[in-house]
């Protein structure tokens, strides 16, 4: 079985002689699609954030139901399905909720596929759980399969906000990337609020008014906030979602919410944050959402099903992996990169 791996810092390789599982008990195989290609990987790739585990990469994953194990319900060969992420114990009061994402033995379990455990950049996947599993029905497991992460996790952080994003508002968007091009789409059909997108490509920029944006800045401009604060007044932005967590973009957000609202660092970029009294207006959270439930993938499904979201993917085959890393880490990808065996 042809397989993407991680084998420590720096090191990934595609191999060709991985044995093809076989799945028992809950477990299902999956013949993957495709399998999206996220800036999390980078982190682990680069940084070495999962110290010296060997494993399959991929965490956004699609395709069919190959072969079940024998405890396996309502699931058969040729449903075509996602892989929900975050893998959990199953069985704490979170994940009881459906927020695996949240659970509490998380410290204990790892991340999920592709963060730690055997991932999806392959041609096949052995899934631990069939509750794991979000049908997809008539979607193209190709096209679907960034919706596990970079449509679920800007819905999620979303939905915690809409309350305050009314016609009468302001909502910022730091970053038109894998998951900020998304997060435009779901707040033009999903809130009221003036869409105001960031980012320092002016092709990216354009592409953000394709997609939905009332107004764009480019972050990289010395006025950018003062740009920002022209467009909403004095009343500033309610929500600023940051999906690049920079420093400087994390200055940008504090420097345009108001009073009482949401500032949502969604992004991994390492940034920080020097708290004092007067440097947030009074009533502002300050969040840092991870991912989202399986239920609120059911309803990005949903979305998508309705043509009301669409991921603008490249497509990739297997065997450029690394070709696809280095796209990524010189930002030539627009939207999502998918591989596919």
């Amino acid at each position: 079985m042809k397989a993407v791996r991680y084998f420590g810092h720096k090191d990934v390789r595609v191999v060709n002689d991985l044995e093809k599982p076989v799945p028992k008990g809950d477990e299902v195989l999956l013949k993957i699609g495709g399998a999206g290609v996220c800036h999390s990987d980078l982190h682990i790739i680069d940084e070495g954030t999962v110290g010296d585990l060997v494993f399959t990469l991929g965490h956004e994953n699609a395709g069919w139901i190959e072969e079940v194990g024998d405890t396996v319900k309502d699931y058969k060969k040729g449903d075509a399905v996602l892989v929900y992420g975050p893998w959990g114990c199953g069985h704490c009061k979170p994940c009881q909720q459906s927020k695996e994402n949240y659970c509490d033995h998380q410290s204990e379990l790892g991340y999920g596929g592709g963060l730690g455990l055997n991932g999806g950049m392959a041609e096949y996947m052995l899934v631990p759980s069939s509750r794991l599993l979000v049908p997809i029905f008539d979607l193209d497991p190709v096209i679907a399969a960034p919706l596990t992460d970079a449509a679920l996790t800007p819905y999620s952080a979303i939905k915690r906000s809409l309350p305050k994003l009314m016609p009468d508002e302001y909502v910022v968007v730091i970053g038109v990337g894998g998951l900020g091009h998304v997060a435009i789409q779901i707040l033009r059909e999903m809130s009221g609020a003036s869409i105001i997108a960031c980012d320092v490509t002016e092709d990216k920029l354009a592409f953000a008014k394709e997609l939905g944006a009332a107004y764009t800045v480019n972050s990289k401009d010395a006025d950018a906030a003062e740009q920002i604060l022209k467009i909403t007044g004095i009343k500033k932005a309610k929500v600023v979602l940051d999906f690049v967590g920079a420093t400087s973009t994390i200055d940008l957000g504090t420097k345009v919410i108001g009073m009482d609202g949401d500032l949502t660092i969604v992004g991994l970029g390492g940034g920080y944050y020097q708290y004092s009294m007067n440097g947030l207006p009074f009533g502002v959270t300050m969040t840092n959402p991870y991912w989202g439930s399986r239920t609120e993938l059911m309803e990005v499904v949903g979305l998508a099903s309705q043509k009301k979201i669409h991921i603008e993917i490249e497509k990739f085959d297997l065997g450029q992996a690394n070709e696809v890393y280095d796209k990524m880490r010189s930002g030539k990808i627009k939207g999502r990169a998918v591989l596919i065996p």
